[in-house]
């Protein structure tokens, strides 16, 4: 199976599973789930490839369920890494300076996604890219109760890391993906990348429309009236 590489040729997921098989697959689960710098690792699509090779019996390893398992236990213990590097860091993480694999803005979409879906969000993540990798370390930076975080940790952790690895075998059979993977492999992409653009497109609609009623408010410098008359005034005259 060839597949269409959505980068640099060592990110396309046929060739990373190809060459470091599950144990590669495993690794970038978990860096990818919790450390900073597996922000850029390709999750959903080598999921859905590694999902598609297990049972299509080109990825002859384990058996799908054994396989789904380590994929799980790794996207949690990824989280629960981030989590504890959070709460160690702390604040210091927004002060951190732009590097070439560190963004501040990337810190600031996850503490927004946090903010706005609060614990769910770290369900919620698993299916974002980039926002995955720093919402359970702004968790951790924002002292979530540790219950609370172990419970959506585990449950994001089986719905992203079984959940689409499942997705992948069970439409590994269809003949119509095998001869058409490249276009699921940008379809998945696209649907990931899809809710960073709709609040970019959503946050950018507020701050127009909070312009727009701030322009309009009396009382600026464009509806400043102090020669106005009034009572004050018509008292001062007398």
């Amino acid at each position: 199976m060839t597949t269409l590489s959505l980068g640099p040729s060592w990110l396309d997921p046929d060739y990373l599973i190809g060459t470091f098989g599950l144990i590669g697959v495993l690794i970038i689960v978990f860096a990818e789930s919790g450390l900073l710098i597996g922000f850029f690792l390709p999750g959903d699509s080598l999921l859905f490839t590694t999902g598609l090779l297990v049972t299509s019996g080109k990825l002859d390893t384990l058996p799908l369920w054994a396989v789904c398992t380590l994929i799980v236990l790794a996207a949690i213990i990824g989280d629960q890494v981030g989590y504890l590097f959070g709460r160690k860091v702390g604040p210091a993480l927004f002060k951190k300076p732009d590097s070439r694999f560190f963004k501040q803005e990337n810190v600031e979409k996850a503490h927004d996604f946090f903010e706005k879906y609060g614990p769910k969000s770290l369900v919620l993540a698993r299916f974002v890219p980039i926002v995955r990798t720093f919402t359970p370390i702004i968790a951790g930076v924002s002292r979530m109760n540790y219950r609370s975080f172990i419970t959506y940790n585990i449950v994001g952790g089986v719905l992203w890391g079984a959940g689409v690895t499942l997705l992948g075998a069970a439409l590994g059979n269809v003949e119509f993906v095998h001869k058409n993977i490249e276009a699921i492999l940008i379809l998945i992409v696209a649907l990931s990348v899809l809710p960073i653009v709709i609040e970019l497109l959503r946050a950018r609609k507020q701050g127009k429309k909070a312009r727009a009623e701030e322009a309009q408010q009396p009382g600026g410098p464009a509806g400043d009236t102090p020669d106005a008359p009034g009572p004050r005034g018509r008292h001062a005259k007398r």
